[in-house]
């Protein structure tokens, strides 16, 4: 790869990593607004769960018919990308002309769900055309921008001082959205997009038919039945402990701590992206849910207590429960035939989520039935089949072509 060549790459992934970030600010932006809307209209948890899993369960539908109908990889990349997130910001700011209790902006968080679909798999997809030998960083890379994006709607939050209250966030989402549909068409493809195979609906079993797929995919739904219930319900169990604890300004520092905690994600992909490379993807996944399922198990002993050890066990879960993720979606890339990486990334996407549908709605479920002290630790029995499966993976002779035969 020359010079020139390598300056490109570079230029075109992190343009793609910044229209990620912003893009994906719509994911959580009515999420983060959930402590208020509390507060001000009486949002009860099935209510909140809703703002948070809606856009699940619209993602889940997207990434159905994409996979069915192998959209990823028959629709031009950038244009799929910038329909998708223009359309996804449109329905974000129409949400805030509504009352929060209406059914209207759950439908509204289901369409940007759905519009997800031609975002996240579709950016994995354009980023693996790049690649050469640095498949777990170029990916750790974009869904540690992802994570960013994930994070920002808390920090936007912080900007709430002109009376706009909740409505500001929301705005402000939408903006940044808005921006990465400007920046796509400016990014550029690292190799030729093989051409997509016949119309199948039948392909979409390749995941399973394919035991090596198969390993990584059960790794990362056990990885999914945590992660997006942390992020979902980590801001309001935040809340609720500095309230707890009676801390100052405890929605200002809940908001910043959320924010942090999610945030710190991104550098934690990162890291795993480069530990993968070369130590190998199975260690570095295995590792990383070792960790966050311990933090899930422990961290509601510390509710109500300590402001800051509270906050630095929440960081150590954000690190880590991330971190593996982009390993997982480099597994599918590494592991499946060049034409129908887009469809395998949605597939393993689809189902992941929908595992995490489960997960969001049972929080509050353990909420009232084991109180804040034992609401998360349900969520560690995922990373623990997730490593039972990745170490299944690992004794598998087609790992050799995992991180350039590092497994």
């Amino acid at each position: 790869m020359n010079e020139w060549t390598v300056v490109q790459k570079w230029r075109s992934v992190l343009l793609l990593a910044l229209c990620e970030v912003l893009a994906l600010s719509l994911w959580f932006s009515a999420t983060a607004v959930i402590p208020i809307l509390k507060a001000e209209y009486g949002l009860n948890g099935f209510q909140a769960s809703l703002f948070s899993s809606s856009v699940s369960i619209g993602f889940v539908l997207g990434t159905l018919i994409s996979a069915l109908l192998s959209l990823a990889d028959r629709i031009p990349p950038k244009t799929f990308f910038a329909a998708s997130v223009l359309t996804a910001s449109l329905a974000t700011v129409a949400i805030i002309f509504l009352n929060p209790l209406s059914p209207m902006v759950i439908v509204l968080r289901l369409i940007t769900g759905i519009c997800m679909a031609g975002i996240y798999p579709v950016g994995m997809k354009i980023v693996s055309t790049w690649a050469k030998r640095d498949t777990g960083l170029l990916v750790g890379l974009l869904v540690g921008a992802l994570t960013l994006g994930t994070a920002a709607p808390h920090l936007l939050n912080l900007l709430d001082t002109s009376g706009l209250d909740w409505r500001l966030t929301l705005m402000a989402s939408s903006g940044l959205a808005v921006g990465a549909v400007l920046l796509i068409p400016f990014v550029s493809f690292g190799s030729d997009i093989p051409k997509a195979p016949p119309f199948d609906p039948s392909l979409a079993f390749y995941a399973w038919q394919y035991k090596p797929l198969r390993f990584a995919n059960f790794g990362y739904f056990g990885h999914m039945w945590e992660l997006y219930a942390m992020w979902a319900w980590v801001g309001v169990f935040l809340f609720e402990s500095f309230n707890l604890s009676h801390l100052a300004n405890g929605r200002f520092y809940a908001s910043l701590a959320t924010f942090a905690a999610i945030a710190v994600g991104g550098f934690g992909s990162l890291a795993a992206g480069l530990a993968a490379d070369r130590f190998g993807r199975t260690t570095v996944t295995i590792l990383a849910m070792a960790i966050s399922g311990t933090c899930a198990a422990t961290v509601g002993l510390l509710f109500g207590g300590s402001p800051l050890l509270l906050v630095t066990v929440c960081l150590i879960w954000g690190v880590s429960v991330v971190a593996d993720s982009a390993q997982f979606s480099t597994c599918i890339i590494e592991l499946s035939p060049k034409n129908m990486i887009g469809t395998m990334l949605t597939i393993q996407t689809c189902i992941g989520f929908l595992i995490s549908l489960a997960t969001i709605h049972l929080i509050p479920e353990f909420i009232d039935l084991l109180s804040w002290k034992y609401a998360f630790a349900p969520l560690a029995l995922g990373p623990l089949l997730g490593v039972v499966a990745m170490a299944r993976l690992r004794q598998l002779p087609e790992s050799v072509s995992l991180a350039n035969g590092s497994r």
